[in-house]
């Protein structure tokens, strides 16, 4: 199994709560304030990676990508509607359920058809799809630290390389 790739979604979880963690020290008010941006709110962007996150476990557990999609994306209003803290324990419960599908997998360069509806079919490692879940959320947080800034509020570092160090 490829250690990088594991450490990688760590690394995830870890600039997840991290963030939380900031959005924690901020007024409350901040997380529901409409904001120009991506997404109209702190809380929406949460939301949308962790619905994201939610959508790519159910493939990786062999549902198909339109199939997935479909059946998730009723929960974003569900997701947007949480507070910080209810935010947080989803969040642990899903990379809970990721940590313990990874344990399952002898091979994380093993292949599935990824039949996307935005693009073509493609072979996709889990791998590969672990790491675009990484790099998804790295886009969104950083939609969030800009959000933080807009609002007149520093954010939080959640670099890789920072994660190094923080997990010693």
């Amino acid at each position: 199994m490829s250690k990088p790739v594991i450490a990688m979604y760590d690394y995830h979880v870890w600039a997840n709560q991290t963030l939380i963690n900031r959005l924690k020290e901020v007024p409350r008010e901040l997380y529901t304030q409409e904001m120009k941006s991506v997404f109209p709110t702190i809380a929406t962007t949460l939301a949308h990676i962790h619905l994201v996150d939610i959508v790519w476990l159910e493939i990786l557990k062999g549902m198909d990508m339109k199939e997935s999609m479909t059946a998730s994306f009723p929960l974003m209003e569900q997701l947007d509607a949480k507070s910080l803290e209810e935010m947080e324990t989803s969040y642990q419960e899903v990379a809970e359920k990721y940590r313990a599908f990874i344990r399952t997998l002898d091979d994380l360069d093993h292949t599935i058809v990824l039949d996307n509806p935005y693009t073509t079919v493609r072979d996709t490692s889990y791998a590969e799809i672990l790491l675009q879940i990484v790099t998804h959320a790295n886009y969104h947080r950083g939609n969030i630290s800009a959000m933080l800034r807009q609002a007149g509020y520093a954010s939080t570092m959640t670099d890789y390389a920072l994660y190094w160090y923080a997990k010693e």
